[in-house]
């Protein structure tokens, strides 16, 4: 509705010393157009990160929680498995410390992520899309030990889950004090996000549940099938109820052990498996009726959110964790049949004008 007053704003009140200052204060964002009438549903619209999604937490504190412990040494070399998120994240954190940064990533994974991080200064290792998560985890493991490099290892490490506790679950019981706040939902690529916030919350918004999503073709956690692990609480091998979906970012092809501590503590209330074309339509849906552009696995989230909201009672309040931008997706499923070129629609707009045609 037209607002009666002119937008203004007063700056934050401070001046950052670097750009890892502002990681962190995402918005929760009310959906006013879609979703059913008898429930409220917010976004935590964690693109609002500078290197634009929820990876920016983890990248940070890996990196940190290793300087403080002496682990990671001056100019010593990064090296992580990454589906693009955590590479990018960790590309920004290692170019503002001096780190170098060397990235493995199945070349599954979308263009546009890998020339993202070589434009912040990455080496990217592409591996055979048939070996899948774990070809590519493989791979990082064993050029950090050939060359005495630091692995950041984000499906193992505590710094992962530890920096969504000290943070993500901070700002949601800030941002919803004194208000009602019954269902947070969330997918999983290393589990650091459910697993952060169920520490939380089961402990001080023990009223809130967790709902927690996969792939309806990728059902880890739902086929009831452990993860074989090695020594190092690493997966020994792909899980057998893996297979290829487009909800890049989610579900790689073994079960995290950071994950694991959300499936061993019961931090979450229900699983729901999602479709990824459903996924891709509701990123679509929020771009096109709430002006939120985000990607296939916050569309995804949102579709499970969607589904939540049906059955809610009267009055709840839903929470949808959105993990990223739309702009991570340019190359994949979400933008097919948007063009480059102007449609029929927009040439006849162009031709009801004289002036300034294209040929």
């Amino acid at each position: 509705m037209p607002s009666d007053t002119i937008r203004t704003t007063e700056g934050r009140g401070r001046l950052y010393d670097s750009v890892l200052d502002t990681i962190g204060d995402t918005p929760a964002i009310r959906v006013n157009h879609l979703g059913p009438d008898h429930v409220t549903i917010y976004v935590k619209a964690e693109f609002f990160n500078p290197a634009a999604s929820v990876k920016d937490r983890l990248a940070v504190n890996i990196i940190e929680a290793a300087e403080r412990a002496g682990a990671l040494k001056p100019g010593q070399t990064v090296v992580e498995a990454t589906s693009g998120n955590t590479g990018i994240g960790l590309a920004m954190v290692c170019a503002q410390k001096g780190y170098p940064l060397v990235v493995t990533m199945a070349e599954s994974f979308s263009v546009e992520r890998r020339r993202l991080m070589r434009m912040l200064g990455a080496k990217v290792v592409l591996t055979p899309k048939a070996e899948k998560g774990f070809g590519m985890y493989r791979k990082a493991v064993e050029l950090a030990e050939k060359n005495g490099w630091f692995l950041a290892r984000q499906f193992e490490t505590e710094a992962n889950a530890d920096i969504h506790e000290a943070t993500t679950a901070r700002e949601i019981l800030s941002d919803f004090k004194g208000e009602r706040l019954d269902y947070i939902v969330s997918g999983y690529g290393t589990g650091g996000t459910v697993t952060g916030l169920g520490r939380v919350m089961r402990k001080e918004r023990p009223e809130t549940k967790i709902i927690l999503t996969e792939p309806a073709n990728a059902q880890l956690l739902g086929s009831g099938t452990p993860q074989p692990r090695d020594a190092h609480n690493a997966p020994a091998s792909s899980h057998p109820a893996f297979e290829p979906h487009p909800i890049q970012g989610w579900t790689p092809d073994f079960i995290p052990a950071v994950l694991q501590e959300a499936v061993d503590h019961a931090f979450y209330d229900d699983l729901i498996p999602v479709a990824g074309a459903d996924g891709i339509d509701c990123a679509k849906q929020l771009a096109r009726k709430e002006g939120i552009f985000t990607g296939i696995s916050g569309g995804s989230t949102f579709a499970i959110s969607l589904k939540v909201a049906e059955t809610a009672p009267p009055g709840s309040v839903i929470l949808c964790m959105l993990p990223d931008t739309g702009e991570r997706y340019l190359s994949t499923p979400l933008f097919e049949g948007i063009p480059e070129d102007m449609n029929d629609e927009e040439r006849a707009i162009s031709t009801s004008t004289p002036g300034y045609q294209m040929g």
